[in-house]
């Protein structure tokens, strides 16, 4: 489905762009080109496990999050993405391998869309482009680290509050069993954690 701002969105993105690279005009005009406009719905996949990403999308407005399943069928959330941005099954728009995570919309989302292929080729003609994704790259890299040290570290309160600090507007718009999910404990521990604050 079309989103009816599309302009507001680009100018996010730019704005979000500029942040992180000091495109030229040029760079930013042909890295906005590749993008277009749509939005998602509550519940709605971005991607799924076991299929092939090829998309990167640009999180203008909404919740999404990435998790897996377990054999057992068990959900478990990896990552929330709020705006502005970056949304993408990286290991396998970058290996082309299938999916081992899910992307799920937890709210109605409005995304810019652009093929991961696409933005590959201007590599070579427009370097800042290429550093865009490597600074991106590193980036979620850190962020992982530091979640996967944390989990092992850190006991549930200490992680809920960074939760807290990282996220603050999101115990509003999901639901609880989302955010214990996410912290690596059960919605009871959660609510006994909340009730202490």
């Amino acid at each position: 489905m079309k989103n009816e701002h599309p302009i507001k969105e680009m100018e996010e993105l730019k704005s979000y762009l500029r942040k992180l690279i000091n495109f030229t005009d040029e760079e930013m005009e042909m890295f906005k080109s590749l993008f277009s406009e749509a939005q998602l719905k509550k519940h709605d996949y971005f991607a799924r496990e076991g299929e092939y990403s090829s998309k990167l999308a640009f999180l203008s407005k909404g919740v999404m999050r990435a998790f897996f399943r377990s054999n057992l069928g068990n959900e478990y959330n990896k990552t929330f993405f709020t705006p502005p941005t970056f949304v993408a099954a990286y290991s396998s728009v970058t290996t082309k391998q299938k999916n081992l995570i899910n992307i799920q919309c937890l709210t109605e989302c409005s995304i810019l869309v652009a093929d991961f292929d696409k933005i590959t080729s201007l590599y070579k003609d427009f370097p800042k482009i290429e550093s865009l994704a490597r600074v991106l790259a590193e980036y979620k890299f850190a962020i992982k680290e530091k979640r996967e040290i944390e989990l092992v570290t850190l006991e549930a309160k200490e992680r809920y509050n960074i939760f807290r600090q990282e996220h603050p507007d999101l115990e509003n718009q999901i639901s609880q069993y989302h955010i214990a999910s996410y912290l690596g404990i059960s919605p009871t521990q959660l609510s006994r954690i909340r009730a202490k604050k």
